[in-house]
């Protein structure tokens, strides 16, 4: 039963932060595209870790990580105002660096799949 909750509460506040980052944030450091990819809230709803994808340069992720960062106090905020919970968690943004790691393996398979097809 928990754990259904624990996912209805990750899930919520994946979408409205990924709403707040969208709409709300009017920070001129974010330049890049920026996907909430996850949420995970500890079970005493003290902490919600977000991770988030940044589709752009180096200086870029950079830039809108430290914005977002900064800006963790007003999500918070905003947070506790459209998600009815008892204790609004307090948020840490982390880079989630999945689809790039995806990406690079997608290359490495296609690399081999072109080695094999020309040693033929």
């Amino acid at each position: 039963m928990a754990n259904y909750r624990s996912g209805r509460i990750n899930e919520e506040i994946k979408r409205e932060v990924s709403s707040i980052i969208r709409n709300n944030l009017k920070d001129p450091r974010i330049t890049a595209m920026i996907s909430v990819t996850d949420v995970n809230v500890t079970k005493d709803l003290k902490y919600a870790k977000v991770y988030v994808s940044i589709f752009g340069s180096e200086e870029a992720k950079a830039n809108t990580m430290e914005a977002l960062k900064s800006s963790s106090g007003f999500l918070r905020k905003e947070i506790g105002s459209r998600v009815k919970l008892r204790h609004t968690p307090e948020i840490l943004i982390e880079l989630d660096s999945s689809i790039e790691r995806g990406m690079y393996i997608d290359s490495l398979i296609e690399k081999i799949k072109e080695n094999e097809s020309s040693n033929e």
